[in-house]
């Protein structure tokens, strides 16, 4: 983990701006938003991260948990945090109803380049998700799984949001790493 100068030079070195760098310093310092919760067909837990020196929380063990791996190995990677502070999503339904609610993502990563939220989701429930509430989960025409009103979120702070879909496991480097 960066130190606070490390991370004041991180962000000096993005040219992040004063807003970018209080939400991420913010992120940094907080404990999780919330706890985690295992569902049908979940199996939520911990995983001690040497990384980030604390232990991170998934809610499954499929998905997100196969992205921490990725994200504990990965050396683009400088931090990521579990459940940080929830964010607004406001985008149309269905319906033509505007929603409008807190929503917390499943991480916030830091990377040598960028800092983005991000949201790991099985690709049948993307699926399933992009039909029920096309304007929240989309696929773009290169296949890329996006979540506009969180990007709009991300935006406004010159940050990103980013869809993790469970096609993008690679399942060999999850064998050989377990």
């Amino acid at each position: 983990m960066m130190n606070s100068q490390e991370f004041g030079n991180w962000c000096k070195s993005l040219n992040l701006s004063q807003s970018a760098s209080e939400v991420i310093r913010q992120i940094r310092a907080e404990k999780p938003s919330r706890r985690v919760q295992g569902g049908r067909g979940n199996v939520s837990g911990f995983y001690p991260s040497r990384k980030m020196g604390v232990t991170i929380s998934f809610e499954s063990h499929r998905h997100e948990l196969a992205r921490i791996y990725e994200l504990e190995h990965n050396p683009d990677v400088l931090e990521y945090y579990d459940q940080p502070l929830a964010i607004e999503l406001c985008y149309q339904s269905l319906s033509g109803r505007n929603n409008r609610h807190l929503y917390t993502p499943d991480f916030f990563i830091i990377s040598n380049n960028s800092a983005f939220w991000e949201e790991c989701k099985s690709e049948q429930e993307l699926v399933k998700l992009s039909a029920a509430s096309p304007n929240r989960y989309q696929q773009d025409e290169n296949g890329i799984w996006r979540c506009p009103p969180g990007e709009n979120y991300a935006q406004k702070f010159g940050l990103e949001f980013r869809v993790w879909s469970s096609a993008l496991i690679c399942w060999i480097f999850q064998q050989n790493f377990i």
